[in-house]
């Protein structure tokens, strides 16, 4: 079947330094504490809270940090006030990027979006503007090295699971559901004891754009690492492919 490799690669390419890790803790600490204010603390009952879960085991955070978020958020309800905001744009050379954040003060977080954009030459765009260039999707990454399930088996599973589609990439097995059976089809990986290197909802971009001049290529690095940096954004989805 048709995959998609290149949007997974972000993801599979983390820093795995000390100050990338606790920003990474810190986002999907956001998350989690959202997802007990939406749903409660118990996972077996809150199917948004089991996924922000298994986002952070793939991620290497250890339990004890989950069930202490989960604690601490079942105990502050009253001062989770996140709020999700969607930006639309564009970088260098026509490249689409959509920006995810998750904050407690609006206006802090489109500033410094909106100065990301500008320090690396894209502008913020209206809504829907670039987004109809992706497709939402569940992506659930088993590295090869993680298991011992051949490519067939590992396929068949999936789609019995009820996965969308199934992919063999070079270091990975790649596998897309709609984002309504993400729930379902992770858990049955779960129950089944694969170990996932990423399981989350993203956008798949329909559609690749490569940067072919240099300088373009450092302003839009730019952009990523304003980004990147920025406790707020929760995730960043991008059309551009490495050249």
């Amino acid at each position: 079947m048709s995959g998609h490799s290149k949007f997974a690669n972000i993801k599979m390419k983390k820093e795995k330094n000390d100050a990338a890790k606790g920003r990474i803790f810190t986002v999907i600490g956001r998350e989690i504490a959202v997802a007990v204010k939406e749903g409660g603390a118990n996972p077996e009952s809150n199917a948004k809270l089991r996924d922000v879960i298994a986002k952070a085991k793939s991620n290497n955070m250890p339990n004890d940090t989950i069930e202490r978020g989960i604690k601490k958020a079942a105990g502050n309800l009253e001062n989770v006030n996140y709020v999700t905001n969607v930006y639309e744009g564009y970088g260098p050379a026509g490249t689409a990027i959509i920006v995810k954040t998750l904050t407690d003060n609006k206006n802090r977080t489109a500033a410094n979006v909106r100065a990301a954009f500008a320090k690396g030459s894209g502008n913020i765009g209206t809504t829907g503007c670039v987004s109809y260039m992706f497709d939402e999707k569940g992506l659930i990454v088993v590295a090869k090295e993680d298991t011992d399930m051949s490519a067939d088996d590992m396929m068949m599973f999936a789609l019995e699971a009820g996965a969308e589609d199934f992919s063999d990439e070079e270091d990975s097995y790649e596998i897309t559901t709609t984002p309504e059976d993400f729930s379902t089809v992770r858990e049955a990986f779960e129950k089944e004891g694969i170990a996932m290197a990423n399981a989350e909802v993203t956008m798949i971009p329909q559609n690749y754009v490569t940067i072919t001049d240099e300088e373009d290529k450092k302003k839009f690095q730019r952009i990523l690492d304003l980004l990147d940096v920025d406790d707020d954004v929760q995730d960043v989805y991008t059309n551009c492919e490495e050249d």
